[in-house]
């Protein structure tokens, strides 16, 4: 690794020089996390199976308008339902020289029964649902992230593939994630957190009105009120010593 000297410094004594992080890349975890602190103005970087991924910069159609309306979606739900928290581009910690940095997530915290820890500030773990703005059905989202978060047991990923105009809903039934077919409304209700529901042709179009009406009535919903109900015992439970 090569080292600099500090200004005013004597000869022998050297300053560490952290590398800046490159697309394409082959680090370990923690060298790509020592790496990307080093680059405060960096917006987004990626591990994925020990390869260092870096979106080039989104545009408002492409990405960031889409990214924005299901923030707003899932914001209605963790909302209304104490114990569930979201994320927005946080890194994640995960196995074997992973540091994916999903769009959005959301999980239920540790002290309610959830899956993931929070480790000095960092979520390790898969959370309960992942979702990613794909600009199309070749991105790696659907590539390289889909087996990543399998592995992890992330319970629901949701794929918008902007361009193809196409929204896939993946749910972990038996090992494997297939596909969560609509409800007979013509919605889809997550399995994995019960009263979320999406009227994915209306978030398509840009009709956040009709996505904020189905997303109410499914927190109005029964199941909604007992999944909530389960939670509030989770977090009544003791804890172990």
């Amino acid at each position: 690794m090569s080292r600099l000297a500090r200004p005013g410094a004597p000869p022998h004594e050297k300053t560490e020089r952290i590398p800046p992080l490159y697309n394409g890349d082959r680090l370990t975890a923690e060298e790509f996390e020592r790496r990307y602190d080093a680059m405060p103005g960096l917006k987004k970087a990626e591990l994925i199976n020990g390869v260092v991924y870096m979106p080039p910069p989104v545009s408002q159609e492409d990405h960031s308008g889409p990214h924005f309306d299901v923030i707003g979606w899932l914001s209605l739900y963790r909302m209304a339902t104490p114990g569930v928290r979201g994320g927005d581009n946080a890194t994640l910690r995960l196995p074997l020289n992973n540091r994916p940095q999903p769009d959005a997530f959301l999980f239920i915290e540790p002290a309610r029964a959830g899956r993931v820890r929070i480790v000095d500030g960092y979520i390790v773990g898969g959370p309960e649902l992942i979702v990613e703005v794909a600009a199309t059905s070749t991105n790696y989202d659907l590539t390289e992230k889909l087996p990543l978060y399998l592995q992890n047991n992330v319970g629901e990923y949701i794929v918008w593939r902007v361009f193809d105009q196409e929204i896939d809903w993946f749910v972990l039934r038996n090992g494997q994630y297939e596909r969560l077919a609509l409800s007979p409304e013509g919605c889809f209700k997550s399995e994995v957190l019960p009263g979320l529901w999406l009227d994915a042709a209306a978030l398509i179009r840009g009709d956040m009105v009709r996505v904020a009406q189905v997303a109410q009535q499914g927190i109005a919903s029964a199941e909604h009120a007992a999944f909530v109900a389960r939670l509030r015992q989770g977090a009544d439970r003791p804890t172990s010593p």
